[in-house]
């Protein structure tokens, strides 16, 4: 019997080890990314405090486009820099939630740099 390995049991695996290495602080946030087959969200987190400081998603009633491709994933970058900026968040640790860095994720974090976030 052939069985296929679970994709997001493994990616799980990734995140939760790449997370014991890296944590958000108040000076320097964690920018979280979630990635599924439609959509694609971004978080800015204080694992310290343990709060959301402002969050950008595909789902939102503002963005009418396809939210599954790379376009999207950058103009949601974009929308969370500008949204951290007018919070007063400069500098982030960029949390790839055990992606390959590639694609999207990419796009996403591409997006977040050209808003003016640095990471």
């Amino acid at each position: 019997m052939v069985s296929k390995k679970d994709s997001n049991k493994a990616r799980l695996h990734r995140h939760v080890r790449v997370r014991g290495k890296i944590s958000g602080t108040a000076e320097r946030p964690r920018l979280n990314v979630y990635r599924s087959a439609k959509h694609i969200y971004a978080q800015i987190i204080d694992d310290v405090a343990g709060v959301t400081l402002c969050s950008a998603s595909t789902v939102e009633k503002d963005f009418t486009e396809n939210g599954g491709n790379k376009d999207a994933a950058r103009k949601i970058g974009e929308l969370i820099a500008k949204r951290a900026t007018e919070k007063g968040i400069s500098e982030v640790v960029f949390d790839r939630g055990g992606y390959v860095y590639h694609g999207r994720v990419q796009e996403l974090a591409e997006g977040a740099r050209e808003g003016g976030l640095k990471f």
